[in-house]
């Protein structure tokens, strides 16, 4: 079973997008990063923006942030302009980006002080320090932290303002797996206590754990947008199921199953190609011809088989 909250597939977004983007492009140069992005994020949601590297993520939410210019389109951030209000935004949204860093020898008690007093100290600096388990840390070197050390630090710098939304941007990048999936329950944590998270990765495991929705971002396009089950369900593929022990005959009278697509018989067994109750039927019927086939399995597509078949045959024409 995948991490990640039951029910969340049926979360509404709510009548006012936390995030409103349309028809954003961005060129740099002679070259078009960005073709006319269009999606929106919903109040209390995690919001996965998926891609390979180099297809523009950054460059996105950085526009959303008011951080980088567009050349077209419209961007709304909490019902603002970011680019003529990112000093009033600031007060309202938290920002961990892909090149975050901190001076060597600055401590962990410093960070937390310093950033919490630029933000006004809405947020006491103890709270966070505690909430994020950082109090062991208070004294120690930047340098001196280990990744997911140093990733639960800007969890809580991104924090200190107490934002209505958060922007992570490849959070877990060169994380080992252990730290990686305390990362994701730091996340789920954020959303938990209220604040909107979009979320920018590459990793299709993540975005599946994590996310409420998730648009795919290739070719300067969001190509889909939808919740991962929907995802899946719409661009997925077929369902395969394999399985041995069951003689030719009966191996070709299962193209008779309701749901059954293709049926391959061989020396290494059964393959049946179908939707994704045909698992289900095709065994019901081998029940009814009294055959036990042996090592049933079930192949249902993923995530990374809906970004396979979004961006195959296709140029990424991205940028950062």
């Amino acid at each position: 079973m995948r991490p990640g909250r039951p029910g969340r597939d049926d979360r509404r977004m709510s009548t006012q997008p936390i995030v409103a983007v349309h028809a954003v492009s961005k060129n740099y140069g002679a070259r078009q990063v960005l073709k006319g992005v269009t999606f929106e994020v919903g109040e209390g949601e995690v919001f996965g923006i998926l891609g390979p590297n180099g297809v523009g993520k950054t460059t996105l939410v950085e526009i959303i942030q008011g951080l980088r210019g567009r050349h077209s389109g419209t961007v709304r951030l909490l019902g603002r302009d970011p680019g003529s209000h990112r000093a009033e935004l600031r007060r309202l949204v938290g920002s961990q980006l892909q090149a975050s860093a901190l001076p060597d020898r600055l401590r962990v008690g410093e960070a937390l002080r310093l950033f919490a007093r630029l933000a006004g100290d809405v947020v006491d600096w103890r709270r966070l320090r505690d909430q994020w388990d950082l109090k062991p840390l208070e004294g120690t070197h930047f340098e001196a932290l280990s990744g997911g050390e140093r990733q639960r630090l800007f969890i809580a710098l991104a924090l200190v303002n107490r934002p209505r939304v958060v922007f992570l941007d490849e959070l877990t990048q060169g994380l080992d797996p252990a730290a990686r999936r305390e990362t994701w329950r730091m996340i789920t944590r954020v959303r938990d206590q209220g604040t909107t998270v979009v979320l920018v990765s590459h990793y299709m495991d993540e975005v599946e754990a994590l996310c409420d929705r998730v648009g795919v971002l290739f070719g300067g396009r969001i190509t889909a947008v939808g919740s991962p089950r929907e995802l899946v369900a719409s661009h997925g593929g077929r369902v395969t199921t394999h399985f041995r022990g069951v003689d030719a005959d009966t191996a070709r009278a299962l193209t008779v199953v309701r749901g059954v697509d293709t049926v391959e018989y061989d020396a290494h067994g059964v393959q049946v190609v179908g939707d994704d109750a045909s698992p289900a039927l095709v065994a019901a019927h081998l029940v009814g011809a009294g055959q036990a086939p042996r090592d049933f399995e079930i192949r249902r597509p993923s995530l990374e088989d809906v970004f396979v078949s979004l961006t195959s045959g296709h140029d990424a024409e991205g940028g950062r």
